[in-house]
């Protein structure tokens, strides 16, 4: 789709001139000119509909969203401390839009593939509204019992939120193997290149480009952070079975480990299958998973007295 109509493009195209018209603007796209030449206009609406439903889902979730908000809102059965932390919901929600917008432009230049950046900036934004959304809605239904051992509870507390974040950054450089395509290059495991760390990591200049540029270094990036993953997670799991936390919260760090040796193996599996877009899939969403369970403990211990 190289059009962006947020209003009123609900609807795909409905005739034999309009899948015509909607062809003729993708053949003048890098993608068609470079990829897809030749193509048919019923192979185009195979690949339209999947952008298509992908942009249909996002309205509906904003006005899945919306309708409810004034709704209640009019009732007055929304706590007024609720409401700019709704409103603040709901504008991420249409500045994601705009930002997937910006992401897809920049795939409709010259290059046929989208900015591994914008492609990951939009991932990260996601990930921010649905963290948001799933802090506040365990304020409103999720209650806690103080535990006892509060000095103990708070240095599990300077754990979890580092375990966290490292899982975030484990998200973003996941971002950035997809949008450079990095999963392709070395499909090999444990071994790149029959080297634990393989030859040419860093050698681009400036260094820091090599983040996020160079597939070498970000595959690599991306299996270093794993191990440390692999590491400091059942570190963390060890210290809360060992506290005196309430029996949630350990149980709730069983599903943390599990989920960790699920992860770790879709992502093997995605490495070594050659990225199949449904193992892909799975891998994105088991992150999503390990960051949910993240932020359950994040919460259980925040929820202690200080």
């Amino acid at each position: 789709m190289v059009n962006w109509r947020p209003v009123v493009g609900w609807l795909p195209p409905m005739s034999v001139t309009e899948w015509q018209t909607e062809f003729r603007q993708y053949q003048q796209s890098p993608e068609y000119q470079k990829i897809n030449k030749g193509m048919t206009v019923d192979e185009f609406k195979s690949i339209y509909y999947f952008e298509y439903a992908h942009r249909v889902l996002g309205r509906t979730i904003g006005l899945a969203f919306l309708l409810p908000f004034l709704y209640f809102l009019a009732r007055k059965r929304i706590q007024r401390v609720l409401i700019p932390k709704m409103v603040v919901m709901f504008i991420l929600g249409g500045l994601q839009g705009v930002l997937g917008w910006y992401m897809v432009k920049s795939g409709l230049v010259d290059n046929p593939h989208v900015s591994q950046y914008r492609l990951t900036a939009h991932l990260i934004a996601a990930i921010a509204i649905y963290s948001y959304i799933l802090w506040v809605a365990l304020g409103l239904v999720w209650s806690n019992k103080h535990n006892r051992a509060v000095k103990e509870i708070n240095k599990l507390r300077v754990f979890s939120l580092a375990v966290t974040a490292l899982i975030v950054v484990m998200i973003i450089s996941g971002g950035f193997v997809a949008g450079t395509k990095a999963g392709l290059a070395f499909n090999t495991f444990p071994l790149m290149n029959g080297q634990f760390i393989p030859d040419g990591l860093f050698s681009m200049s400036p260094f820091y480009l090599n983040f996020f540029e160079d597939l070498l270094t970000i595959q690599f990036d991306h299996r270093m952070l794993a191990y440390a993953l692999f590491i400091i997670i059942p570190v963390f799991w060890l210290r809360i079975q060992k506290s005196e936390c309430q029996a949630r919260t350990k149980l709730i760090a069983h599903g943390f480990m599990l989920m960790l040796g699920i992860q770790i193996t879709l992502g093997i599996s995605t490495l070594l299958f050659h990225v199949p877009v449904a193992l892909g899939a799975a891998h994105q969403g088991g992150a999503l998973l390990l960051l949910t369970l993240a932020l359950l403990l994040n919460h259980e211990l925040r929820n202690t007295p200080d």
